[in-house]
């Protein structure tokens, strides 16, 4: 926000010996962001006076228009110049530089010859003055705002430090000068002189019968000030002083009655709105649009309204986009003589909202979205009132008033709470004196503080102790290291997802992350059904393309692999770990306690289970070659078992025991899918992705994937230690002939109850399946070992013999003896 220094001065005496950069530092300190320093008129000397034109004599002998015109500037003389603009007629005030002044980008004034007749100076444009960009003609001034040969430097303002002030969302009160006074004033110890106390015994005659105001839904709004005026004349004048400082702010000056609602705006920090009296119909409502309808704003853009968007209506129809932007069809026009002036504290949100749907910033939702004061309805509407009084015809006529102000709850503090957080010790009389400079009553027998009614954030002891911090400098705050965790450490499923994702990188996988949205016709293309394509919809998705949240990892790995084939890339492994989201349950309006105290457990409880529950995943695919053809041997396309195994490695790094068995789950290939069970449930999959699917993403013939619900498996060591046998192992190869429906993971199963508890290890390495009638072939290692002695070749052939006979009783497995 730009905030001009002399306007600040109005309400706090700042000595002349504090120069801009120590009162930008006072800013910094108190916790805002000063980005820039605009002294205005440093580059512009005079003498600059204003001026009567009395005579324009039009030369003609030239292609472009020039005048040579006499103009009166106090001195009991005619001083002639020539001007190029056609802006002015005789009569007018201007500005003349006179010869000696140095104008804007150096330009120094002097008394020369030009197209054959003598200029003795200067008319002004406002570019040249340095007071804005205009430069299509000369400024023009109302005669009653200036005199004759009056210093143009000190009538204009022209002289005057800027501060651009960025103003964080929890600041705003500070999008006013009463605010930034205020602030300026507490930083640097001085005295405050708050505006609003020259406007608390300000009162008004009724002259007649006003509009009515009225407030349709307290939640909307909580006050609502409804002034009526009659008898304006619209061509009155917008006084100089008040053009200036609008204008230093970074506005433009329009009209009276606007440019008196701005200038309030941005003295106070309410902001005002006036309509038209004669367009409206009954009164004034704040009330929801309740349809879709069309509606045209002051800037002449027809836009829909959503039967959500707050509005200021009349009895007949909306007129205005509540705290945003008003009708154009209510506005205030040349023919206006009676106003409504509306002054409302609306609900922050809801002006939030009406700003986003409809794209809209402007100086009143900002406002408003930040949380204006509430008393400030009364006290704006009558500054208004009364600058509209003093600088036209305008009367009051009668004052409406709709709900009521509604306040922070004053809150009883531990001063030695305030000494805690900030690791500092903190007389109780300071921390008082401090909550006393920024507004709040303090009770110092128990400590119970008032909040200032600008001050709605304040309401906890972390609150006032922020406001503490900061009021006395955090310089002042010693720089300590906090105190190390004795027990920082990471949970076991935080272990588990960093040691599977070290496992799968060091694998030769690269990690991908995903956005976690996604939309109904990826859902439908991989085939998810019933409850696995049940999701939520996000009420403000980042793109409309992908308005739900993902229920699965797959599909987004898929499109990531597409983007990479279509870049180039031929063979590539990927993974990705993160939440999957399905709509399991309803959910619920969010649940928002108090934070002045911890919430009862019941109510922590009612949260947690608010939170609809999120499955934590790995899932990975594998496109093209996992080996290239060299002069060591034949290439290798990535193939079903890769899936398998990776998923394996998975579950055995987590040390669980599992089975397999063959699935039909998309979005994989039905019968070359397998599933992974850990006690009776389906914890993984993996396989080749479904032929429909790569042909629909130009994905490689027979690429695979795999996904792990890491969230299911159960709680084990990443670490379990085995002993190291000292004594010799004893080998035995054993094949066995089982019917092709028969897994290898159940014939496995069985030679291990089988072997006994000497038998250290089983793996099967090898599997033919050429010997016909339905029948395959499986041939399994068996590693024993006893910890004590070396195993005679009779034990371990009953032990052999033991295996093969459960596999047959079980598996129906027969020892192949060719």
């Amino acid at each position: 926000m730009l905030t001009p220094l002399s306007w600040i001065k109005e309400f706090v005496d700042i000595p002349a010996s504090i120069t801009a950069t120590e009162i930008s530092d006072a800013l910094i300190r108190v916790g805002f962001e000063v980005e820039e320093i605009i002294e205005k008129g440093s580059n512009i000397t005079g003498p600059l006076a204003f001026a009567k034109v009395l005579s324009i004599e039009e030369i003609t002998d030239f292609k472009k228009p020039i005048r040579y015109v006499g103009i009166d500037c106090g001195e009991g003389t005619t001083r002639f110049v020539i001007c190029g603009a056609t802006n002015f007629v005789v009569g007018d005030m201007v500005v003349a530089a006179l010869p000696g002044a140095v104008l804007a980008g150096n330009f120094t004034i002097t008394a020369r010859d030009t197209y054959g007749k003598i200029s003795n100076g200067m008319i002004c444009s406002v570019r040249e003055l340095g007071i804005g960009d205009d430069h299509a003609g000369i400024l023009v001034l109302n005669s009653n705002d200036v005199e004759i040969g009056a210093d143009a430097i000190v009538g204009l303002q022209i002289n005057d430090v800027i501060f651009d002030v960025s103003i964080n969302p929890d600041r705003g009160y500070a999008l006013s000068i009463r605010g930034m006074a205020r602030e300026v004033a507490g930083s640097l110890g001085l005295k405050f002189r708050d505006p609003v106390d020259a406007l608390r015994k300000l009162e008004f005659k009724e002259s007649g019968q006003g509009l009515r105001a009225k407030i349709a839904d307290p939640s909307t709004a909580s006050v609502f000030y409804l002034r009526t005026i009659s008898n304006f004349d619209p061509k009155a004048t917008t006084p100089l002083w008040m053009r200036r400082r609008i204008e230093k702010m970074g506005m433009r000056s329009i009209s009276l009655v606007v440019d008196v609602t701005n200038y309030v705006m941005l003295e106070l920090g309410q902001p005002l709105h006036a309509f038209d009296t004669s367009k409206i119909k009954g009164g004034l409502i704040v009330k929801r649009a309740g349809e879709i309808q069309a509606f045209t704003t002051l800037d002449g853009q027809v836009r829909q309204l959503d039967p959500d968007d707050l509005m200021v209506c009349d009895d007949e129809k909306p007129l205005a986009l509540a705290g945003t932007m008003g009708g154009a069809f209510s506005e205030i026009s040349q023919t206006t003589t009676d106003i409504a002036l509306e002054a409302v504290r609306f609900d922050p949100t809801l002006i939030a909202k009406n700003s986003r749907r409809h794209k809209i910033s402007s100086e009143a939702s900002r406002r408003f979205e930040r949380s204006v004061d509430p008393s400030l309805a009364e006290f704006a509407s009558a500054r208004c009132v009364q600058l509209l009084s003093a600088h036209s015809s305008a009367q009051h006529v009668a004052t409406a008033v709709a709900g009521e102000p509604r306040y922070a709850p004053v809150v009883t503090i531990d001063p030695a709470k305030i000494s805690t957080i900030l690791g500092i010790e903190i007389p109780p009389k300071k921390i008082a004196e401090v909550l006393r400079v920024i507004g709040c009553d303090v009770d110092e027998k128990n400590f119970a503080v008032d909040p200032p009614s600008w001050r709605f954030d304040l309401v906890t002891v972390s609150d006032f102790a922020e406001e503490v911090a900061r009021m006395i400098g955090y310089d002042s705050i010693p720089s300590l290291l906090p105190p190390r965790p004795l027990h920082a450490s990471m949970t076991p499923d935080q272990k588990r997802r960093r040691a599977v994702a070290s496992m799968l990188a060091s694998r030769g996988l690269v990690e991908v992350q995903t956005f976690p949205f996604t939309n109904q016709a990826t859902i439908d293309a991989m085939g998810f059904t019933g409850d696995r394509a049940a999701t939520y919809r996000v009420s403000n998705p980042m793109s409309e393309e992908f308005p739900l949240m993902r229920v699965h990892l797959v599909p987004g790995l898929i499109e990531v692999a597409q983007r990479n084939i279509n870049r180039g890339a031929k063979d590539f492994a990927i993974f990705e770990m993160g939440s999957i989201f399905r709509s399991s349950k309803k959910l619920v309006p969010a649940i928002s306690p108090q934070l002045s105290a911890r919430p009862e457990q019941k109510l922590i409880d009612e949260i947690i289970a608010s939170v609809p529950p999120q499955g934590y995943h790995v899932a990975g695919v594998l496109v093209g070659k996992v080996e290239n053809e060299d002069w060591q041997g034949k290439s290798r396309e990535y193939n079903w078992t890769d899936a398998i195994a990776l998923a394996e490695d998975i579950l055995e790094l987590c040390n669980l025991k599992w089975t397999v068995a063959r699935s039909d789950l998309a979005p994989w290939h039905p019968g070359r899918c397998a599933e992974l069970i850990i006690d009776g449930k389906a914890v993984a999959h993996a396989g080749e992705i479904h032929p429909r699917i790569l042909e629909a993403y130009g994905l490689p013939a027979r690429s695979v994937a795999f996904a792990v619900a890491l969230n299911a498996l159960p709680l084990s060591q990443l670490v379990r230690p085995i002993k190291v046998g000292t004594m010799p192992a004893a080998l035995q190869d054993v094949a066995l002939i089982v019917d092709e429906a028969v897994n290898a993971q159940s014939v496995e199963a069985a030679l291990r109850e089988g072997a006994g508890a000497l038998l250290e290890s089983i793996t099967c390495f090898d599997r033919y399946d050429k010997i016909g009638d339905g029948k395959i072939s499986l041939a399994f290692t068996l590693t024993f070992r006893a910890p004590d002695r070396t195993l005679t070749a009779d034990e371990v052939s009953a032990m052999r013999e033991a295996a093969t006979a459960v596999a047959f009783a079980k598996c129906g497995a027969v020892v192949r003896t060719a």
